[in-house]
């Protein structure tokens, strides 16, 4: 239960916050690697057996690096997406947490190269390398690319005297300064570039939510412009009518009763008009709403597979409208609830009743949300039970929705 207990959540996040912590433990990696190379460098062989004091020094400083370099990743990412955090508190812990720590093994590590290693540099250096990376890895998240350069560059120069007081050779201090700038630049190229990406995919998945936003909005833009277009004339004909009748009232004319009995009229036609509207509005064309559902999944990347057989024209028409909402509601909850590559909509007659088949992959491991007690698919029985229909979603693949609306003929 434990085991399934993760897997059952990774599969219950959509593809962002999937990307989100696949990027954000790639960061974490890069400062959980560096215990063991730390204490492989430490531990060699090589090393004289008097500096004991000092390794244990260097794993211990290693162990509090790599929690301060955690939390640092954790919450410099955050504040690249915009997320409160407290990642300049954390920056700071750890680049002074570099800077003490690479003082105290320099200096209490062995100077110079020594006979026990001709020409190397010694271990403590190339230690105050890797604390180095712990501390510019996350500043270049948290931080812009210049003022990570330029923090990096500080650390170094605030190393530099330690390098020389412990007494190493100025040519070794220029060729591991040197490689170190180069390590760390890449290092900061890869961390910004993770946090980047993490970004994207994040901008991405508000964009989605704002073009479904967005063709709502549309869709009540163009039912209010229908209904001013009608109601506009009417209303303003209403209104001087109206005013024309209260005139000639308050001056006893005969003609006052025709023009209330003229606004009397209007109004019924209004009102038919009105009707014709929503109920044209109301109206979902089989045809026109698969194509529809086609092309919106299209833009969504979704793969939409449409076969409506030679059924579709021989059904009666209120069949073909009820049939039409629900491939309406089922693309809406595709797009919604499911991050799906491919859509299946398939009509077909078994035993005396038309039945229309919709199912779609990508959904979580975590209940599909319609089947909840959603208000799409209550309002599609309705719409179904008015014909004598049922709406049904049987049990499907791991990972499938399905979805079958049949209506007797």
């Amino acid at each position: 239960m434990g085991v399934r207990g993760p897997i059952r959540r990774w599969k219950g996040y959509g593809k962002p916050k999937r990307a989100e912590l696949y990027f954000r433990w790639s960061l974490y990696l890069m400062a959980l690697f560096m215990p063991p190379v730390n204490l492989l460098v430490a531990a060699s062989p090589e090393n004289p057996t008097q500096y004991g004091r000092v390794i244990q020094l260097a794993l211990v400083l290693s162990l509090a690096s790599t929690l301060v370099t955690l939390r640092a990743y954790r919450t410099s990412l955050d504040h690249y997406l915009k997320r409160p955090s407290e990642y300049l508190r954390w920056l700071a812990v750890n680049a002074s947490l570099t800077v003490v720590g690479s003082w105290a093994l320099l200096l209490l590590g062995p100077a110079g190269s020594g006979p026990s290693r001709p020409g190397g540099p010694p271990f403590t250096a190339v230690l105050t390398t890797t604390l180095l990376c712990a501390a510019v890895g996350p500043a270049s998240v948290g931080l812009s690319l210049p003022r990570a350069c330029l923090g990096g560059l500080g650390l170094m120069v605030l190393i530099l005297p330690a390098m020389l007081l412990a007494g190493i050779n100025p040519a070794i201090i220029a060729g591991l300064l040197i490689g170190a700038s180069i390590g760390l630049f890449l290092l900061m190229c890869s961390c910004r570039s993770f946090a980047w990406v993490t970004a994207i995919v994040w901008e991405l998945d508000a964009a989605r939510e704002a073009q479904s936003r967005l063709a709502v909005a549309e869709e009540r833009l163009r039912f209010s412009r229908d209904l001013h277009d009608v109601m506009g004339r009417n209303l303003t004909t209403v209104a001087l009518k109206s005013e024309l009748a209260v005139q000639l009232a308050r001056r006893g004319r005969p003609e006052a009763a025709d023009q209330m009995a003229e606004v009397q009229r209007i109004a019924q036609e209004s009102q038919r008009e009105v009707r014709d509207l929503i109920r044209g509005y109301r109206t979902a064309d089989l045809h026109a709403e698969a194509i529809g559902a086609r092309a919106v999944l299209r833009s969504a990347d979704v793969v939409c597979e449409i076969d409506l057989g030679e059924d579709a024209d021989r059904l009666p028409t209120p069949v073909q409208s009820v049939f039409g909402w629900v491939i309406r509601e089922a693309t809406t909850n595709v797009l919604r609830h499911s991050e799906a590559g491919h859509c299946l909509i398939r009509l077909h007659r078994e035993d005396g009743r038309a039945v229309l088949e919709l199912e779609n992959d990508g959904v979580p491991a975590v209940p599909f949300p319609s089947q909840g007690g959603g208000t799409g698919l209550h309002g599609l029985r309705e719409r179904l039970a008015a014909h004598g229909g049922e709406l049904t979603v049987p049990a499907a693949a791991p990972g499938t929705f399905r979805m079958l609306a049949a209506v007797p003929l």
